[in-house]
């Protein structure tokens, strides 16, 4: 099988702009469309001009187009699709989300399909899987990390490196705010987006989501509470995604910022710099989770071996041939070890988010569907404190 760079790849904002789902849109997998790959693409940022729309073009396999089905959120639709026998021949989900779709039937053994495993960061492609299969599968991947204005910290005289726990930490915002500049800014929405901003200082507290009535629990929430009531970070907090906290930073003289791997680029173009989040009694920083998104093969009632062979081949593209590409395309660190060494070559500011990505841990790897269950509870007893209810 070759791939080729001219394969066409249909970008599909018109079709979304008729269609209110997958199902809308009449199935992919007829007969005259056997050589037509559907993939459900949460990238509606990226058209097909931009690195990654090329690089999906490129993993097209030979006498097949790529038709990219965009959507902001990808599981509802294809849930719908699915139940409909309406599904894609590839799609993109978070990868906390994969438990669910295992046991809603939703997706299919990918190593069965011919989907390479081999090489990938063990506790990665670990999270792929449920009871030992392999559901999921990484193109890149990113975390969390702590951004400072080196000029802010310098003019309220605080050195990073004394930022070793949780007491320093707050040290420093405090010397920070009273030089007249602006707290921390983070995400605590409720969603699955405040949950991952808040895992570090949960495990950083000693913290195991098997048991989320911690004390850990309790002083994680107590430490994001107290910035958000001292006015050390915007009330906003409560209802910031990560990409509305990192604009806050940008705009506003706030000092720190905990945010993802993914704004390295422009965090380093304006000159911020990165630590590790702090654990609450120091030694070790807090241990971190692992974002990013999985490719899936859904399942269909009626199985076109060809088309999932094709599939397999472009997921093959994606996570193996091409995998360098894909990930420098977005801006995510490369799940495997050799290609993440030539990746920190090209794109060097990406250097100190190397460490805590290999060591990165999955959400749901010992929990598997039960994390659903206990992310929600997290994240309502997260807003009642930053909601001081």
């Amino acid at each position: 099988m070759t791939f080729n760079n001219t394969r066409k790849v249909v970008a599909a904002l018109s079709t979304l702009a008729i269609c209110g789902s997958l199902a809308a849109c009449g199935s992919s997998n007829s007969a005259t469309d056997d050589k037509n790959l559907v993939f459900l693409d949460g990238y509606p940022q990226y058209d097909e001009n931009s690195a990654w729309g090329k690089v999906v073009q490129k993993c097209a396999p030979d006498g097949y187009t790529v038709e990219r089905q965009l959507q902001d959120e990808t599981m509802n639709p294809l849930t719908t699709a699915v139940k409909e026998d309406n599904a894609p021949d590839i799609a993109m989900i978070d990868n906390p989300t994969l438990p669910s779709a295992v046991d809603a039937g939703m997706v299919v053994d990918l190593e069965a399909a011919g989907v390479k495993t081999d090489g990938f960061n063990e506790g990665i492609i670990d999270t792929g899987k449920v009871d030992g299969t392999q559901y999921g599968i990484s193109y890149g991947i990113n975390t969390l990390g702590l951004y400072y204005k080196p000029d802010i910290l310098e003019k309220a005289g605080v050195d990073p490196a004394s930022i070793t726990d949780w007491d320093s930490l707050n040290a420093a915002i405090g010397k920070v705010v009273d030089a007249g500049y602006k707290g921390i800014t983070f995400s605590g929405i409720a969603t699955e987006e405040g949950v991952f901003q808040y895992l570090p200082w949960f495990w950083g507290a000693g913290g195991d989501l098997s048991k989320p009535d911690s004390q850990a629990a309790q002083d994680a929430r107590d430490l994001l509470a107290g910035w958000v009531s001292k006015g050390w970070a915007p009330k906003s907090s409560t209802t910031n995604n990560q990409s509305a906290a990192w604009d806050v930073f940008m705009s506003e003289d706030y000092a720190f910022a905990e945010n993802g791997s993914w704004q390295a680029q422009s965090a380093t173009e304006k000159g911020y710099e990165v630590i590790a989040i702090p654990s609450k009694d120091g030694g070790d920083s807090a241990p971190v989770p692992f974002g990013g998104e999985f490719l899936v093969l859904p399942y269909h009632k009626t199985a076109n071996d060809a088309k999932q062979k094709a599939a397999a081949e472009f997921i093959n593209c994606m996570t193996d041939t091409n995998l360098l590409e894909v990930s420098e395309s977005i801006g995510y660190l490369a799940p495997k070890d050799d290609v993440l060494e030539q990746q920190l070559k090209d794109q060097t500011y990406l250097a100190d988010w190397a460490e805590p990505a290999s060591s990165a841990q999955g959400r749901t790897t010992e929990l598997g569907l039960k994390y659903e269950s206990i992310s929600s509870g997290l994240s309502q007893k997260l807003q009642d404190a930053l909601n001081q209810k």
